[in-house]
């Protein structure tokens, strides 16, 4: 079987697809992911065939725009920088690499070519999504940088919300662009383009556990969880002698890190950096961005380019960080308190959830300053409650098969009937 892989956005969704796209290589199966060349040499490190879309300057011309962090201007960012010129290059990119009856297709929640594709040519997909945020829910309702609903509102009043943002504002910004392409394939318009046309009607994954994000009455019915994917290229890029080292010096550090895709970091460490020497605690930046360190750092407190989570967490006392679906699971496999700091997308929603678990913190972007950041560590730190809930939470993880139940989804794709192309 041929089982093509579309990784679209940064290293938090590429990472999730390259782990599974090992996996089904291992499980005997031709594997190509589709993504950005920015993350070519990761991808082809696991052996794995690589299909470009876009190019590494489209990537840090994107990731550098001040306004992707914004909390309401980043989805339209997302859209019209980064998905709508690569809408059709997807789809064309998927029909290039169909071959009927062998091929089948899994794609993150941005892979709206894909979705074209299996319209047009009735191909096998699934989509897949990484965090229950994307799943919209009167019942449950996702918490959003733009919007949030509470959960005491009435349900046909939050219908009529959702719906109206629909009309105004998502089918605005998202429908012309898309039913653009749509018209040079010969297929109708769409609306509801993020409310249901870009769910799969065939398969959706959500890759995290119902004890995270429950599912919800009004989640697509063909939705199935599996787990939280804990790739972080361990193995190929190991802690070092210096961060070794440096971990054996003392008590355990506090890591600092604003995600892979925040190239405007310089504030965040700044800030964390005099947060630990305000509190005499030994502090690890990460970044790959030197630039974006303090001209000097007090002692105890060192920079690291990267570091796989799964070998670091477990030796700190703490995480700081965005927010992102893949570092929230992380921390959370590695039994760490949290102090999130969310800035946009699904951020705030996984902030959320990792409160409700009694095992973080949230701080307002605002005030990301030293003292509030040292107070909010403090309390995080000596809080027992917080230590067992971690621990707990962590305790969830022992018998982790989301991997294998991931690949028994997308490999039974094979044994599904699609609807004839259009």
């Amino acid at each position: 079987m041929h089982v093509l892989l579309l990784a679209i956005g940064s290293h938090g969704d590429v990472h999730p697809f390259v782990g599974i796209g090992a996996a089904l290589r291992a499980r005997g199966h031709q594997v190509s992911i589709v993504a950005n060349p920015h993350f070519e040499s990761l991808i082809r490190r696991e052996d794995l065939r690589f299909v470009p879309l876009g190019t590494a300057e489209s990537y840090r011309s994107l990731a550098t725009n001040p306004d992707l962090w914004h909390p309401t201007r980043g989805f339209e960012v997302v859209f019209r920088l980064g998905l709508q010129p690569m809408l059709r290059p997807m789809y064309d990119i998927v029909a290039a690499e169909n071959r009927p009856g062998e091929t089948v297709v899994a794609g993150s929640s941005l892979a709206l070519g894909a979705r074209l594709a299996q319209e047009k040519l009735g191909l096998p997909l699934a989509t897949v999504h990484l965090a229950p945020s994307v799943f919209r829910s009167v019942y449950q309702p996702p918490v959003l940088s733009g919007m949030t609903l509470p959960s005491w509102m009435p349900r046909p009043i939050q219908r009529f919300l959702w719906s109206a943002v629909d009309l105004l504002v998502i089918d605005r910004l998202t429908g012309g662009p898309l039913n653009a392409v749509r018209a040079e394939l010969g297929l109708t318009p769409v609306r509801g383009i993020l409310r249901d046309w870009w769910h799969s009607p065939q398969r959706v994954i959500g890759l995290f556990p119902d004890w995270y994000g429950p599912p919800q009455p009004d989640w697509p019915p063909q939705t199935r969880l599996t787990g939280f994917p804990l790739y972080d290229e361990r193995g190929f890029e190991p802690l070092s002698e210096d961060l070794r080292r440096v971990l054996d010096e003392g008590e355990p550090p506090i890591a600092f890190t604003p995600g892979s895709a925040m190239w405007l970091g310089k504030k965040f460490f700044e800030a964390s950096a005099e947060a630990c020497r305000r509190m005499g605690r030994r502090g690890l930046l990460l970044t790959r961005h030197r630039e974006h360190l303090p001209p000097s750092l007090p002692p105890g407190v060192v920079h690291v380019e990267y570091a796989p989570f799964s070998e670091l967490l477990p030796r700190c006392a703490a995480l700081v960080h965005h927010g992102g679906i893949g570092t929230t699971a992380q921390a959370l496999a590695c039994g760490v308190p949290q102090l999130i700091m969310p800035m946009g997308h699904d951020q705030f929603d996984n902030g959320a959830r990792a409160v409700k678990l009694g095992v973080a913190k949230t701080i307002r972007l605002a005030d990301y300053e030293p003292a509030q950041v040292a107070d909010a560590l403090t309390a995080l730190l000596f809080s027992p409650e917080t230590g067992r809930n971690a621990k707990a939470v962590a305790a969830r993880f022992r018998d982790n098969d989301w991997l294998e139940r991931t690949c028994e989804l997308i490999e039974g794709l094979a044994e599904t009937s699609t609807a004839a192309p259009a």
